[in-house]
């Protein structure tokens, strides 16, 4: 088999069992599943979790791909599951800002720790070698990851 063969092959591989586990994932209770959120109300969410609670309606509709008038529908609705708020910027009256609140925190800190959970009890049946390892390849990964976010 060819090198480029191999690593097609290997890659292959890796994103069909990160689907699997998914797939093992998404069988167990999640706040994801028993929420009422839309994917970009999720998105939103999380938009605002990456930086640091707070953004504009514009760095929102740039971080959808979306108008500022699907935005303003968006942020309504999880004003009203009251997982965001929204209010004046204090150096731009123009701007308005829409910041999670500890009720949105609490969400995406539960999805977080269901998910953290989920992938204890399966580390929790690895031997330590595997564990090694596996430790190896997440830290390569997210050294890439960050590197391919910087650029």
């Amino acid at each position: 088999m060819k090198v480029n063969d191999e690593r097609e092959d290997l890659i292959r591989r890796i994103n069909e069992t990160q689907r699997n586990l998914g797939r093992v994932f998404a069988q167990h209770p999640s706040p994801l599943f028993t929420s009422n959120l839309t994917m970009r109300q999720l998105k939103v969410v999380m938009l605002l979790s990456v930086r640091g609670g707070s953004a504009s309606g514009q760095e929102i509709a740039a971080g959808l791909g979306v108008g500022p008038g699907t935005v303003t529908g968006i942020v309504d609705r999880l004003l009203a599951q009251g997982l965001v708020s929204r209010h004046e910027d204090p150096h731009d009256r123009r701007v308005r800002r829409v910041e999670l609140t500890p009720a949105g925190a609490a969400f995406l800190e539960e999805v977080n720790s269901v998910g953290s959970q989920q992938m204890r009890r399966i580390m929790d049946h690895l031997d330590t070698e595997t564990l090694r390892a596996l430790d190896e390849v997440t830290r390569a990964i997210w050294t890439v990851a960050e590197k391919l976010g910087d650029s």
